[in-house]
């Protein structure tokens, strides 16, 4: 089984970051407590880059784990216009520009009390998608994406998912968040997706969430229900609702998207910003109102709005997420900041897998090491996720993946023929696909459709492709991995050549099962029996 678990392939990290220097790159470091942390910059050296404001920043090479090198594409001859992409709240296309050429992002992230599924790594996915398409016209990015340790409510809305997770498996919540936080960032990596400016953690932000919850209750806009905890006030925003659509007038009591055990609210929209701790003792802090932990909505606005200066150029996150949690976020943070926030709010559709919604309870929940256990690229998922518009439902398959992996082999051989060059070759459809909310199937197409267009030369299909993959990022340029057969898998193959000169079909057939599972792909043609690696 091929090892697709490394995020570059042949040399280590530290030669590709000295071969690198004087370019612009992300690199992922893991430090010494086992966290992530991600630096984008220029390479001025092999310890150091500098960063968009001009700070030097000084990293250990052996402390890396991913490595990218961004792209800059030559604006003379690139005409790459503008990404416009759908806005939940206007329900229109809006196109991103940014300020001062660069665009602020945020990208709710992982509850790290498990891994994530194939359906929560399409959300990331998006955020990638979107980053990489406004740096191709031109634009830097700016993204965080939180890391929830602490206040997601399970699905009964009653218990801490952390909590219930640490109560299950008899280990430390903290622990457990550090070991799937690490796991998730893994994951990113294997569908190379670019690590974010900033992973900020919420059991780390406990001043900024509890500045933010004063202030808003000098604003009129929470307050100290008659059980001690802190309420938003939610007749107190007059647009709450313009996301989703759910207005207040519409929300009948007990709709359970809260807390249940809030019997100190005012009216039964509002929720939960900071709750007290009552029989629970772990993951709780000290706060003006007593000892307790943040209401999950909260974190939110306060890391959005100090991470990114105050104004979210584009926020970014599954549908599920639409209502109550970004409804809420919405109100909580314009009514910190007195402006609109968020510029666009952009929402990838939910996933299927064969047909049906994934669940513990149908067992048919899908990781990414799935897919790796059963022999197949990682980066077939984001192939496979590629064909389909994000903000339409997918239905994913066994057989969509099998299919993605086979085409991305066949394309990376292409490449390969064409032999190791790095020019990028601009092309305009590819370009507007793209810009034009995302419409990935379309690229998908346009690059199927030069594939196999024999007036355009092999050096020149070369060029567009890696054009394409500065968005796509299916690592076409990764070569054929090339590893002998051992005399085993030879003398299988030798024999299924003399089974079928001797048209002993039968006995071909059944060598060729065993090749397969020997991870060989067979293919009989004109010049006879050939075979790759699967």
């Amino acid at each position: 089984m091929h090892d697709y678990g490394c995020y570059m392939a042949s040399m280590s990290l530290r030669t590709q970051i000295a071969q690198a220097l004087g370019k612009r790159a992300t690199i992922r470091l893991r430090d010494s407590d086992g966290s992530m942390r991600d630096i984008v910059g220029v390479l001025q050296s092999e310890t150091a880059l500098v960063n968009r404001r001009g700070e030097i920043v000084n990293f250990n090479p052996d402390e890396a784990v991913a490595f990218r090198v961004i792209p800059v594409f030559n604006r003379r001859d690139v005409s790459t216009g503008s990404l416009s992409i759908y806005d939940t709240k206007s329900k229109s296309l809006h196109t991103i520009t940014g300020t001062d050429g660069v665009v602020k992002i945020y990208c709710c992230g992982p509850t790290v009390y498990r891994d994530a599924h194939v359906g929560n790594l399409r959300t990331f996915l998006l955020s990638d998608l979107i980053s990489r398409t406004l740096q191709m016209t031109g634009l830097d990015v700016t993204l965080v994406q939180n890391i929830t340790d602490v206040g997601h409510l399970a699905d009964d809305f009653e218990e801490d998912k952390m909590l219930a997770e640490s109560a299950k498996t008899k280990v430390d919540p903290f622990k457990i968040a550090r070991t799937f936080e690490e796991r998730f960032h893994t994951d990113l990596a294997r569908l190379n997706i670019d690590p974010a400016a900033s992973y900020p953690r919420a059991s780390e932000k406990m001043p900024e969430m509890i500045a933010s919850i004063e202030k808003l209750i000098a604003m009129k806009r929470a307050y100290v229900g008659s059980d001690g905890s802190v309420y938003f006030d939610a007749t107190s925003f007059p647009t709450y609702g313009a996301l989703s659509g759910n207005k207040l007038d519409s929300l009948q009591p007990g709709h359970r998207y809260e807390f249940t055990d809030e019997g100190g609210k005012r009216f039964h929209a509002d929720w939960a910003l900071w709750k007290l701790a009552g029989a629970r003792t772990q993951m709780i802090w000290d706060s003006p109102w007593g000892a307790g932990f943040p209401g999950w909505h909260i974190e939110c606005s306060a890391m959005s709005i100090e991470l990114l200066d105050g104004h979210v150029d584009l926020h970014v996150g599954g549908i599920d997420l639409r209502f109550p949690h970004h409804e809420n976020e919405r109100a909580q943070s314009n009514s910190l900041t007195g402006d609109e926030t968020v510029d666009s709010w952009v929402h990838g559709e939910h996933l299927l897998f064969e047909g049906r919604k994934m669940s513990k309870s149908a067992g048919n929940v899908v990781l990414l090491q799935d897919i790796i256990d059963r022999g197949l690229d990682p980066l077939s998922l984001r192939f496979a996720l590629l064909e389909n518009r994000y903000r339409s439902q997918m239905d994913l398959s066994w057989a969509s993946l099998e299919a993605a992996h086979s085409t991305l082999k066949r394309w990376r051989q292409l490449l390969s023929d064409a032999g190791s060059g790095t020019e990028l070759k601009f092309d305009q459809e590819l370009s507007d696909a793209l810009t034009n909310d995302l419409d990935t199937p379309r690229a998908m197409q346009r690059i199927r459709a030069i594939e196999k267009d024999s007036s355009i030369g092999a050096l020149d299909k070369r060029a567009i492709f890696l054009f394409a993959d500065q968005v796509l990022g299916l690592d076409l340029d990764r070569g054929i991995e090339s590893k002998e057969v051992s005399a085993d898998i030879q003398a299988l193959l030798d024999a299924r050549i003399t089974a079928r000169a001797e048209k002993n079909w039968a006995l071909s057939d059944s060598l060729r099962d065993q090749l397969s599972d020997a991870g060989l792909e067979i293919k009989d043609g004109a010049d006879g029996q050939s075979w790759s690696w699967k």
